[in-house]
């Protein structure tokens, strides 16, 4: 997926051998290390060629090589921590690092202070340029009633979706429903759509991905979807209230992200394995007290930082030019 990503933004890609090696059995956590070794070869390779003046990881065991190689090649190393509390990636690399860029106030904990700099979690330009008016209009809904956007992260989550499925008539007599379905349940999620009655068909709008995902969060007046890091920037840049559902095999990250938001008065959190039960009455909770839905929507206002990809392009470019000489 990243590599078609990139590739579609125009950027130069290359691939480097990684694995992970955390709570895997011995012979597999062997033969990720070897991985890692050769991954850490070619990086190496690849600085040498490139002589990069800084480096940009954001964690994930397919950072450890490279910045394994920027750190033999002396070149400074910039980790950003998306997440709340950072893996066992993020860790090892902040050791190499000249600077760590946290999304929020309580990471700082985790790192040597000196380090240590909060810049929000940073999002695309398009987010900036986009209307709630123009968002639905693209969209194809009406301005004027709700919009509830369902989603579950790049590749889908089916529990998420299942969910929907056994409620979707009753969601959308109460509002009209994005869902950003992903690959997996694609064609069961068309079929449904095919077999709603048509004056509930024209309310719901499913996408399999939606590249364009500014539009949906610009045009939503709630959000159901996963925990993950990009919940923590993109959420509180629209004032988008949510019912955030922690996937509860993703160790702790996910749940933290969850917490955080919700003790700040901006969303609210149910289990995945409640999820069936407790959907439909949220939902009706919330569509039907206006009031509530506002006052999470100016809690999530305040946690946005709309500045943060500039502030961790400043920490990057001074890191570069200070490599350069």
């Amino acid at each position: 997926m990243e590599e078609h990503l990139v590739g579609q933004a125009g950027i130069p890609f290359v691939g480097i051998p990684a694995g992970g090696i955390h709570g895997l059995t011995p012979m597999r956590a062997v033969q990720n290390a070897l991985r890692l070794l050769r991954g850490w070869k070619a990086a190496l390779r690849l600085g040498r060629r490139e002589r990069p003046a800084a480096l940009f990881a954001t964690g994930g065991y397919a950072s450890i090589p490279v910045a394994l190689a920027a750190w033999t090649l002396r070149v400074p190393i910039l980790v950003y921590l998306p997440d709340i509390e950072p893996g066992w990636a993020v860790r090892f690399i902040a050791r190499l690092a000249t600077r760590v860029a946290v999304t929020v106030e309580e990471s700082r904990g985790y790192f040597p202070e000196h380090k240590v700099i909060v810049t929000g979690y940073p999002v695309r330009p398009e987010f900036h340029k986009v209307e709630r008016s123009e968002a639905r209009a693209a969209l194809q809904l009406t301005p004027d009633e709700p919009v509830l956007l369902v989603m579950g992260g790049s590749k889908g989550a089916s529990s998420i979706n299942h969910a929907l499925e056994r409620v979707l008539e009753q969601v959308l007599e109460l509002v009209q429903v994005v869902h950003l379905s992903g690959e997996h349940d694609w064609t069961r999620v068309q079929a449904r759509h095919e077999h709603l009655p048509e004056v509930l068909r024209v309310r719901y709008h499913p996408y399999r991905y939606l590249h364009e995902i500014w539009l949906a969060l610009a045009a939503a007046d709630l959000a159901l979807c996963r925990a993950g890091a990009s919940t923590l920037g993109e959420l509180p840049f629209f004032a988008l209230p949510a019912i955030l559902v922690p996937y509860p095999h993703a160790w702790r990250y996910q749940k933290v992200n969850a917490a955080w938001l919700v003790e700040r008065g901006g969303a609210l959190q149910v289990d995945d394995e409640r999820l069936g039960e407790e959907l439909l009455p949220t939902l009706r909770r919330l569509l039907s007290d206006r009031a509530i839905l506002e006052e999470m929507r100016t809690r999530m206002r305040t946690l946005a930082r709309p500045d943060a990809a500039a502030r961790l392009a400043q920490v990057l470019c001074a890191l570069a030019a200070s490599s350069a000489g």
